[in-house]
């Protein structure tokens, strides 16, 4: 495989000793004679590299909400991404800290496989009036605000009325969405390689109350019928107000989040258990 030149490394601006860190990798690369940057995650300079697609390899060193924020970045611009935990999670992240070296010593011989992931397109309509439009890796929730009421959503599959939940919340998932906030409302675990959509109910009442598992290529819209509060949270981002009979419409997106993976393929489900029991299985790679 096709090894890089041109790598960017990017910190988590909250994490401690992430710029430095990063500093450190960058002069590690470059002393392997890579062309090597570093900054923080959310710096003007990182984002009009990898949108001028002036680097080949996006490092990212934080935890599973960097990789996150690194995927929306990269995704359109087909760059792959490869995660360093300094979290305190790091489900989606491939290495431990104290394994890094050993790790881009692999990369830079081209020892890794690309593992790509769907990110989900989500609108907010008013009407006939487009407002905003995000694509996310984990999920798109529709939920209630602060008054602690449900809401009413009217659900559709494909342009077919599929229920009225009468919820707190519905959460539409990608796969990789499938073990964050969707998991915690009870959802299934999917695959990360699957582009099928998931719809999680969130405290449902005397409506369906289970997960559902959409075809391939599926679209949802989501319509809020609510006399209160309602929001739409994308990947955990700051809600944005929902007024009655606003429309939510997601979908796959064209892009995919590409990461670098350094195990077998068999390492999603090795380390499904010790993750769910807080205990994550240690990837200091030999």
């Amino acid at each position: 495989m096709d090894t890089f030149t041109r790598i960017a490394v990017a910190a988590h601006p909250q994490i401690p000793q992430a710029y430095e860190q990063a500093r450190q990798i960058a002069a590690f690369l470059e002393a392997r004679g890579c062309q090597a940057t570093y900054n923080f995650l959310d710096a003007q300079p990182l984002r009009a590299q990898l949108e001028g697609e002036a680097v080949e390899l996006l490092i990212a060193l934080g935890g599973d909400g960097t990789m996150l924020r690194a995927g929306r970045l990269c995704a359109p611009h087909h760059i792959p991404i490869l995660g360093i935990n300094m979290g305190k999670f790091g489900f989606l992240m491939e290495i431990n800290l104290p394994a890094w070296q050993r790790a881009l010593e692999r990369v830079l011989q081209g020892d890794f496989w690309l593992e790509k992931r769907m990110l989900l397109c989500a609108e907010h309509w008013r009407g006939e009036t487009f407002l905003e439009r995000w694509h996310v890796l984990n999920e798109v929730v529709v939920s209630r605000g602060e008054t602690v009421r449900p809401v009413h959503l009217e659900t559709y599959v494909d342009g077919r009325f599929l229920t009225t939940y009468v919820a707190d919340g519905l959460i539409v998932a990608t796969p990789t969405g499938s073990t964050a906030y969707a998991l915690a409302a009870g959802g299934p675990i999917l695959p990360p390689e699957l582009r099928n959509l998931l719809l999680v109910p969130v405290a449902p009442h005397l409506s369906i109350d289970r997960a559902i598992v959409l075809a391939e290529g599926s679209s949802v819209t989501v319509t809020v019928r609510t006399d209160h509060q309602a929001v739409i949270s994308c990947d955990g981002h700051p809600p944005i107000h929902l007024r009655d009979k606003d429309r939510v419409a997601a979908h796959a997106s064209d892009y995919s989040v590409a990461f670098i993976r350094l195990q077998d393929p068999g390492y999603f489900y090795r380390n499904l258990t010790p993750h769910m029991y807080n205990n994550p299985a240690t990837r200091n790679l030999p």
